[in-house]
């Protein structure tokens, strides 16, 4: 690859670009099909789009059997498309967000390429492709990706009509995607971040010609367009939840509108961090390791913006105030940051060349993997010698990796010896496709048995019988969607205490129904005959009981206290047609 990256030639370059191309999906699809879903969202996306294969109710998702208004459909409709076509869960449920982040990676190398230049944009791929954050999510099966990809296509179209237009309908295409965003997950208006620098130099006299300037009449159709894209889930879903007979619909078109948008973003009630939490906690390292390279970028672009470089300006501003936007919000989550990875790449793009020459950040790379690779080779070595701190933790987790760590803290050692720190950067990129191939093989082997409950649920189902009845307060979506035996759960908003109520008088009406619950909050209700309990042990960090209809003679039940939902997707099937798990 070095040597493509130094050689502009045609055929060079069309052999470079098809080795990243299927560097890329090798690295990102590797490992597919061989783990079940994560929690803590993975499960739930994979319940959404199983149920709508079930059911057929593909515009108003579920989750199981009750409606699920936390967000639009469209990547539930990805997942179930993927899943159907393969057959199967296990198959199909990384394969969106690995397409997404296969596209999210060949737009921004096309963009750079028209701006700067061949060489430029291979390293662009491959500078998106060593940060850690975009990595990790093209491997998770989380709406972020989705989202991300959709940000991207708007952003190369807006850019696409600002600096190599005007190109009226890549504009447009930019607007499209981000209605496509919103109906994704509602921050899909994330690149309207670029307008304020955009307007800035349009208007500009040092900038005037270099940028397109924004019309009115085109800002207009671009709005139409991203309203036209949303109306086409939103009018449907607003009529037949608004004219339909079910009185359900309407809350779920109130909450998805309202309480998931605006709400959410002004006054969030989860994931509450400070207003640094993204400076301070995810940035260093979902940006790594592009951020070493900022004691020697920041002046650069310093210089660059002081000539209002367009290039420049449009991608990091928007990074800042996108950056701004989610660290006003209360609520916060780390994955909110992966869209301006792509942004980053842009706005570092033209620095790249001399970056990589620099002595600095070859002895940051090499530190960094010595950092990484010493941590990782002593705990593995700590822990197969016993260290009882460690052991505690592996007990708990059911995982021991301690091979692994061995292995990989072991070729991080092997790589900085052979490439010593004048190419430290090299070494620490090629640790890390050495660190996701083994996560993607080794790793999920290691953990798939601690993470996904399907062995659980299948001692369950042999301790019950196929046919037993089980009841699942405050569930978790992992158990719902392993669990093979007719299911049912009492509300996701339901307080815990009043799903434990209902569950007592559901199984009080027939003693061959089964409850399925977690330890800490069985064992509040001495009511529960503890010696007809089953104890399974843990599963994601949790003691899981098991407990007979006949264990709840003495609990005082309550058939009011919450709803009972089904969940289809642990009926017998008589079809034969539903994919397997």
């Amino acid at each position: 690859m070095r040597r493509f990256l130094s050689d502009p030639s045609q055929a060079h370059y069309r052999r470079a670009w098809l080795l990243l191309l299927l560097f890329t999906t090798v690295l990102l699809g590797i490992g597919i099909g061989l783990r079940d879903p994560w929690p803590a969202d993975e499960p739930r996306f994979a319940l959404n789009a199983l149920e709508m294969l079930r059911t057929g109710q593909f515009w108003f998702p579920h989750r199981g059997g009750e409606l699920y208004p936390d967000k639009p459909p469209v990547f539930m409709w990805a997942s179930a498309l993927s899943i159907w076509l393969t057959g199967s869960v296990r198959w199909g449920f990384l394969i969106p967000t690995t397409l997404a982040g296969i596209g999210t990676l060949l737009l921004t190398v096309d963009l750079c390429r028209r701006l700067y230049g061949r060489r430029i944009a291979l390293m662009s791929g491959l500078a998106l492709l060593s940060a850690f954050q975009f990595v990790l999510q093209a491997k998770t099966a989380q709406i972020d990706m989705m989202l991300t990809f959709c940000t991207t296509l708007a952003t190369y179209g807006l850019l696409r009509h600002a600096l190599l237009g005007p190109a009226r309908r890549w504009w447009l295409v930019g607007w499209a995607a981000m209605g496509l965003g919103i109906i994704t997950k509602g921050v899909g208006i994330l690149p309207l971040t670029l307008l304020p620098a955009w307007l800035w130099l349009a208007y500009s006299r040092r900038a005037r010609g270099r940028i397109a300037p924004i019309t009115l009449k085109a800002a207009l159709q671009g709005v139409a367009v991203m309203v036209a894209c949303i109306a086409a889930w939103a009018v449907p879903m607003i009529v037949m939840a608004t004219w339909g007979d079910d009185p359900s619909l309407a809350a779920y078109r109130d909450n998805i509108l309202f309480k998931q948008t605006g709400q959410r973003y002004a006054d969030s009630w989860t994931h509450l961090e400070p207003w640094y939490y993204y400076l301070v906690s995810v940035l260093p390292w979902a940006w790594m390791p592009l951020v070493l390279a900022f004691p020697w970028a920041l002046p650069a672009w310093w210089r660059r913006l002081r000539r209002s470089d367009p290039r420049i300006l449009l991608p990091l501003s928007s990074v800042i105030l996108i950056v701004t936007f989610f660290s006003l919000s209360p609520g916060k989550r780390g994955v909110y940051m992966l869209p301006t990875l792509p942004l980053l790449v842009l706005a570092m793009a033209p620095l790249l060349p001399g970056l990589v020459t620099r002595k600095g950040l070859q002895w940051l790379g090499f530190g960094l993997l010595a950092l990484l690779g010493g941590l990782l080779l002593a705990a593995g070595i700590l822990g197969a010698a016993g260290l009882p701190a460690l052991t505690k933790v592996a007990e708990r987790h059911a995982v021991s990796p301690w091979a692994w760590w061995i292995v990989i803290g072991a070729i991080a050692v092997g790589l900085l010896v052979a490439l010593r720190p004048r190419r430290g950067l090299w070494a620490l990129a090629s640790w890390l496709v050495v660190f996701w191939v083994s996560w993607s093989t080794w790793g999920y082997a290691l953990q798939d048995h601690a993470r996904s409950p399907r062995d659980m649920m299948a001692q369950v189902r042999s301790i019950t019988g196929a046919d037993a009845w089980l009841a699942m307060p405050d569930f978790d979506e992992e158990f719902l969607l392993q669990s093979r035996q007719p299911s049912i759960q009492f509300g996701d908003r339901t307080p815990a205490s009043a799903q434990f109520r209902r569950a007592f008088a559901w199984l009080q009406q027939d003693r061959s129904r089964w409850m399925f619950a977690m330890q800490r909050q069985a064992e509040d209700y001495d009511c529960i005959d503890r010696d007809q309990i089953h104890d399974l042990g843990i599963q994601n960090g949790d003691d899981w009981w098991l407990i007979p209809a006949t264990a709840v003679d003495r609990c005082q039940g309550d058939a009011n206290a919450a709803p009972v939902f089904v969940a289809p997707t642990t009926l017998p099937d008589h079809t034969g047609s539903a994919p397997r798990v």
